[in-house]
């Protein structure tokens, strides 16, 4: 056979198919890599909490140079920070009295203690909430027992009805606006007036929220709000009972600190004969907020209007992006008729059931690699997951709250962020949802 031999054109044309090749196959790997790494990343930490305004800094400083950090190391109630405080806050809710507190869980320990609840009593409430709400009714001496929750992230009152009739020696009711999500408020009061219960309300999520033109908290004999550093007033830990029931409201004071006669240097508790006979008949439980506390919230409550407009206006355009972008696969919870002042500080959203527990894996993943923590209520590690919650278990079936925890998903907004950091959110949930049903 003779020599296979290559001519110049042959060799030309064969390097020229080459390159071709190659240049073809860096086409095909850069529509590849684009399709990867062409998706939106969340690059602001979505812990980013309110920051303190300069008047409560510089509030805070003067009473650290005074030394006088105690609320009661005043001459008067109106020299008083903490009192101040407790009187705009009760002022901006619309109540009578007000006593602040080292926190909303010791706010909601003190609602059942200071209505009467004894030792070993049943206390319905949401099976969907956070674990300081039955931590709360287990501190107080009483036995939590479960409400449903529906699709909405709200009380169920069937349910509650039921509940209400399967235990009749319980007296007490705590409703827990999870989420600033309001129930159906008047049928819950009427359920608990036929039976008998006295109905408490946890706004710790609800400070701003108004049921047909009332703050939350007026429908029950008395709440508790919260400043813990997520909510809408930032004080790191604290809370506030508020109520119009002056007999709580003394109480609370006592049980709380008020001590002797220190009830005088408070400006939002009834007068002295309320408080006769109660220093030395109730336990001194050392609960009082700081006035480093009140400093840092007082400016903020200033700001409560302004800046729950910006969160709902937020809220409104979010979500109506991901209706139009991913609606099949993702509901958002509707406000209960009655509710007149919403407050969406954070975005709560119900993934398909047809979505399997894989999918929603995938998603929660997707979200985190790209910048974006969603927290899924129904995660085993979830604080806001009834069966984690060991020292006070349910013990009635919960399906209907199972199956809602199982998809149901929360994000927070962050009001620091800048409106294209809501874009990127947007986007992030919405190419992350459809990353995760294209897998099996």
């Amino acid at each position: 056979m003779a020599p296979l031999t290559f001519t110049k054109i042959a060799i030309a044309s064969l390097l020229a198919l080459s390159n071709y090749n190659g240049a073809v196959d860096a086409l095909v790997g850069a529509s590849t890599a684009s399709r990867v790494t062409d998706r939106t990343f969340v690059t602001r930490d979505i812990k980013t909490p309110d920051p303190v305004p300069v008047a409560g800094q510089e509030e805070a400083l003067e009473l650290m140079k005074a030394g006088r950090m105690y609320r009661y190391n005043v001459a008067s109630a109106e020299q008083s920070t903490v009192s101040q405080c407790e009187k705009e806050i009760a002022d901006y809710t619309g109540h009578k009295y007000c006593v602040a507190l080292n926190s909303c869980g010791s706010a909601l320990m003190l609602l059942l203690k200071c209505a009467g609840l004894k030792p070993g009593g049943e206390v319905l409430s949401n099976a969907f909430t956070f674990g300081a709400v039955p931590s709360a009714i287990e501190h107080a001496g009483g036995k939590a027992v479960y409400v449903e929750s529906d699709y909405n992230h709200v009380m169920d009152v069937d349910d509650l009805e039921k509940k209400l009739i399967a235990y009749p020696s319980c007296k007490h009711v705590m409703i827990s606006h999870m989420r600033g999500k309001v129930a159906d408020m008047d049928a819950i009061a009427d359920a608990c007036k036929r039976h008998g219960a006295t109905l408490l309300e946890d706004c710790a999520h609800s400070l701003g929220v108004r049921w047909k033109d009332k703050h939350t908290g007026h429908v029950g004999v008395a709440c508790g709000i919260s400043s813990q550093s997520y909510k809408m007033i930032n004080s790191g830990e604290g809370g506030f009972l508020l109520t119009d029931d002056p007999d709580i409201a003394a109480r609370a004071a006592v049980y709380a600190g008020a001590y002797e006669g220190l009830a005088v240097k408070h400006l939002t508790v009834p007068g002295p004969e309320y408080f006769e006979g109660l220093p030395t008949s109730l336990p001194n439980y050392s609960l009082r907020m700081s006035q480093l506390s009140a400093a840092v919230i007082r400016p903020q409550i200033l700001t409560l209007e302004e800046r729950i407009e910006k969160y709902n206006r937020r809220y409104k355009e979010l979500t109506a992006k991901l209706d139009a972008r991913v609606g099949e696969y993702m509901s958002i919870p509707v406000n209960t008729p009655g509710v007149t002042t919403p407050v969406h500080d954070s975005l709560q959203f119900n993934l398909s059931p047809d979505m399997t527990d894989a999918q929603v894996q995938q998603f929660l993943l997707q979200c985190a690699e790209h910048g974006l923590p969603v927290e899924l209520f129904g995660q085993k590690t979830n604080a806001r997951n009834f069966i984690n919650w060991g020292f006070a278990p349910a013990e009635d079936p919960l399906p209907m709250t199972a199956q809602m925890l199982s998809r149901a998903c929360d994000v927070r907004m962050p009001l620091m962020w800048d409106e294209e950091d809501f874009e990127d959110m947007a986007n992030v949930l919405c190419e992350s949802l459809e990353a995760a049903l294209a897998t099996e």
